[in-house]
């Protein structure tokens, strides 16, 4: 099943931890909804902008896969709300601030970016029909600190 034309189902769910631990990772009609508007509304256009297809390494958790992981289980992930995703070759800073200058979002977080190495970390970022909050933070060192690296 395809959410966009550049984003499918199957790469939201993916997750090694679900296949080791065999957790089913199937989402609600209700979630696919909500991955569907990620998709259109930040991923897409992310996509046209770079020209680059974008890796999605975390979409969709059901919450059992939370609790392997360690996340919460009211995770925008859990709700079909929320990716992590790298653009191979582009700079995690360079498609953090596009987002956060040009895209709707509720949530975006550079995670993990270490400066002088591009393709460190990767961006966090959620999509929530009637919630647009558009909270900026960054993840470093175990710490969240609000705004994008300096």
């Amino acid at each position: 099943m395809q959410l966009s034309p550049n984003f499918s189902l199957a790469e939201f769910t993916a997750s090694a931890t679900a296949v080791a631990q065999r957790i089913d990772n199937t989402p609600s009609a209700a979630q696919i909804v909500a991955m569907k508007l990620l998709c259109t509304k930040v991923l897409e256009p992310l996509r046209a902008h770079f020209g680059k297809p974008i890796h999605v390494t975390s979409g969709f958790r059901s919450p059992k896969l939370c609790v392997a992981i360690g996340s919460a289980v009211t995770s925008q992930h859990a709700k079909g709300e929320a990716a992590d995703f790298e653009i191979p070759g582009i700079d995690n800073v360079t498609v953090a601030t596009f987002i956060r200058d040009r895209l709707p979002f509720d949530q975006l977080i550079l995670e993990n970016y270490v400066r002088g190495q591009p393709n460190s970390g990767w961006i966090h970022v959620s999509y929530r029909d009637g919630r647009l909050r558009k909270d900026v933070l960054t993840y470093s060192r175990r710490a969240y600190f609000k705004g994008l690296l300096p």
